[in-house]
């Protein structure tokens, strides 16, 4: 079933991948398992929105729907950023805690369905979105990013074409008052809309 990975508790049978792999010049080794997004390697949009990520050491950062937690592991280690670290699906989230601790990082890691139980604002939201969970999912992402973001913060997210760039587009503008489209490569968008 392509969609267990957007679930809370995936119920496939365990199998336990060890991945070593760079990520903004840096080594890093996640363990992956089987339910959870993306299992055999950093998928291609993750490593895309990554290389156009340049935050400030301190900045606090909402990786939503992190998974095993490429993007805030690496950012929080690479960057000094300050992250937290949120998926639906709890397998990801263990998986994530794991990974932070080989990698030397320290984030605040949670279950919890989209914002539902995150708090305060941050400098930004990022997101590689599930969009095997729907329109509604990413679009809900976008609108609600903007009462989690302080002034100045700006959510980065990205999206296929073909899987609906154009509309999440529209619905950034539509929320922020301003969208740019940062990247595209390989029919990847990068989208950021910032918090005037």
């Amino acid at each position: 079933m392509a969609n267990m990975y957007y679930a809370e508790n995936p119920d496939t049978a365990h199998d336990i991948h060890d991945l070593s792999v760079t990520l903004l010049g840096t080594s890093f080794h996640f363990l992956t398992d089987a339910g959870v997004f993306s299992k055999k390697m950093i998928d291609f949009g993750s490593q895309v929105l990554l290389n156009c990520l340049q935050f400030n050491q301190g900045d606090s950062v909402l990786d939503l729907g992190c998974g095993y937690g490429p993007l805030g592991i690496s950012l929080a280690k690479v960057q000094g950023v300050q992250a937290t670290m949120v998926d639906i699906n709890n397998r990801a989230i263990d998986l994530a805690k794991k990974n932070a601790e080989r990698n030397g990082v320290e984030a605040q890691i949670f279950q919890s369905n989209i914002y539902e139980e995150v708090e305060g604002e941050f400098n930004h939201i990022i997101s590689n979105p599930p969009i095997r969970a729907g329109k509604q999912v990413v679009h809900t992402i976008i609108e609600e990013a903007f009462d989690y973001l302080k002034a100045d913060g700006d959510l980065t997210i990205v999206i296929q074409k073909k899987q609906g760039a154009p509309s999440a587009k529209a619905k950034m503008e539509d929320v922020f008052g301003n969208v740019e489209t940062v990247k595209k490569d390989k029919g990847y968008y990068i989208l950021r809309s910032r918090k005037d």
